[in-house]
């Protein structure tokens, strides 16, 4: 599954792509304005955004800059626009988008072009064994190393480790993490990601001086980094 924020202020439009998206078995959360759109980016994280260009408060391109600026480019953006000249397209992809799609949208081609992107913002891996760091993540065995030392983990441990491993570098809202780790379905709340979020942090001991930093962002959620123990020591 594929947590989508699509951003598009014809509703009719937009309740059908929501419905193409869902069919498909993706989350899709719909909103008919930048300014709130920006405002939901800031409360949660998604694994992909779609943008329409022209909006009755501030344009996609706006949006766009604000979500290289504050998220980073590991977030996969398409344009959804009736702005179809080759000017247009050059211009979407130079501001940082991923892909550009002209309306009237076929809903095959768009839910094509979401699953390519979503397997790059998921950075799902064909390898078992993955590597990130000093650790070893052993996918089909339910196993962790770090320098060949086997580290005890619960079921879940296993699999947030192995989320946030997926995820280096990116913002990821208490809500995202429940729904990826325990399900969409899962009737817990998020102080059940930080309770585990605290265990993974001491077992996997993910401090600046081991070269990681697992940091919590007030109000919002976590963040897994790399770290280099020589920036500890010079501040």
């Amino acid at each position: 599954m594929v947590r989508i924020a699509l951003l598009e202020d014809d509703m009719h439009q937009a309740q059908l792509m929501q419905v193409w998206i869902e069919a498909a078995g993706h989350d899709c959360r719909v909103f008919n304005a930048g300014k709130p759109f920006i405002e939901a980016l800031q409360r949660g994280s998604y694994d992909l955004l779609v943008l329409d260009w022209l909006l009755p408060d501030i344009n996609g391109d706006e949006v766009l800059k604000w979500v290289r600026e504050h998220l980073g480019w590991q977030i996969p953006v398409i344009f959804v626009t009736q702005m179809d000249s080759e000017a247009d397209v050059v211009r979407g992809l130079e501001l940082g988008a991923d892909d550009y799609m002209t309306k009237p949208v076929k809903p095959l081609e768009m839910l094509s072009r979401i699953t390519a992107l979503g397997r790059r913002s998921q950075t799902l891996a064909d390898d078992n064994v993955l590597a990130f760091g000093g650790f070893s993540v052993d996918v089909t065995a339910h196993t962790l190393t770090r320098d060949g030392v086997a580290i005890e983990l619960t079921h879940k441990e296993f699999e947030l480790a192995l989320f946030l491993f997926r995820n280096i570098g990116r913002l990821l809202s208490r809500s995202h993490i429940l729904e990826s780790v325990w399900g969409q379905s899962a009737q817990l709340n998020t102080r059940t990601v930080d309770t585990h979020i605290s265990r993974i942090r001491n077992k996997l001991d993910l401090s600046p001086e081991h070269g990681w930093r697992l940091s919590g962002v007030y109000h919002h959620g976590y963040r897994l980094e790399r770290h280099d123990p020589a920036e500890s020591q010079l501040s």
